[in-house]
């Protein structure tokens, strides 16, 4: 009768912990797609002040079409990217265009005067910080999700209901390493 009562206390025990770990994975699958979410916030925010900061810009900056046309293509690649990695890859080209930009718009003192350039470049600094910090919070919870799913346990409840590894969201790193290059 003993060895009946041990077995039945190690099926409800694995029973609990399959229970408790098909949680944990839901919980950070949640947690993954809110960080996401909150990353397309913050996109989106920024591309809606792009066409704003390019038409304050354009009436200063007369010699600049390449620049322009840049930002423009890059906005547009954004909008058509459809996969994490591609619209990692589309925002970083993105953002390194807004660099440039800015970069340029250094040699036209009276744009930097302007108040509605400053409040779009404050707003977009402002945007930029808040990106950095959701995907932050993004690629802790990807990072937590992807140990879950690799670490022995709990990866057999894993491979049982077809959880799977997330991707990061990354920037490129010459984009972070190297300055932008501005030639005239």
């Amino acid at each position: 009768m003993t060895v009946f009562y041990i077995a039945i206390a190690v099926v409800v025990v694995l029973i609990l912990w399959v229970v408790l770990s098909y949680n944990t994975f839901i919980r950070l699958r949640n947690r993954v797609e809110e960080g996401w979410s909150d990353i397309e916030v913050q996109l989106k925010r920024r591309f809606n002040l792009i066409p704003n900061l390019v038409e304050t810009v354009k009436g200063y900056m007369t010699h600049e079409r390449e620049v322009f046309e840049k930002v423009t293509a890059a906005r547009a690649q954004t909008a058509a990217a459809k996969t994490g990695t591609d619209r990692a890859e589309a925002e970083n080209m993105l953002s390194n265009t807004l660099k440039t930009l800015f970069a340029v718009a250094e040699n036209y003192p009276d744009l930097k005067a302007n108040a509605n350039f400053l409040d779009l470049q404050r707003e977009l600094a402002d945007t930029e910080n808040k990106i950095q910090s959701a995907r932050r919070f993004y690629n802790t919870v990807v990072k937590e999700l992807n140990n879950k799913v690799g670490f022995f346990p709990s990866n057999i409840v894993a491979r049982l209901f077809k959880f799977h590894r997330a991707e990061f969201f990354q920037t490129e790193e010459e984009i972070e390493r190297e300055p932008v290059k501005v030639e005239f």
